[in-house]
């Protein structure tokens, strides 16, 4: 299962993921960071415990389409993924909201903050 909520900050959007981003769910992902169209996206790792092909193919065509993508604090799993594909050093990884942070001043208490959450099971 995946759980994604979506929260708009003033000046980011940060994408947290709960479960496992894999084949079914990457479409999910795509549609909810792509609508931000033109932010900076911070995708949250910090509870993912797998992620196939499909869930860095999905991170990988954000960045291609020009959302500026940031992965937060991946997990051990996602780490060992990231590094066996090359990926962590294309893709931006930091560890904390804080760092995350174009500005160093959006947090969770900013003055436009918005937040949606999807569930996924599977079919």
């Amino acid at each position: 299962m995946l759980t994604i909520t979506v929260e708009n900050f003033d000046e980011m959007t940060v994408v947290r993921c709960l479960g496992r981003i894999v084949r079914g769910y990457d479409t999910v992902l795509l549609c909810s960071a792509a609508q931000q169209g033109g932010r900076n996206v911070v995708l949250d790792l910090t509870q993912v415990d797998a992620i196939d092909a499909a869930g860095i193919g999905a991170s990988v065509s954000l960045q291609a389409a020009g959302v500026y993508l940031k992965l937060m604090n991946p997990t051990r799993q996602v780490r060992e993924i990231l590094k066996l594909t090359n990926l962590d050093t294309i893709l931006e990884i930091c560890e904390s909201h804080s760092t995350c942070s174009t500005t160093g001043s959006t947090q969770a208490g900013g003055s436009n903050h918005q937040s949606e959450t999807f569930q996924l099971a599977p079919v």
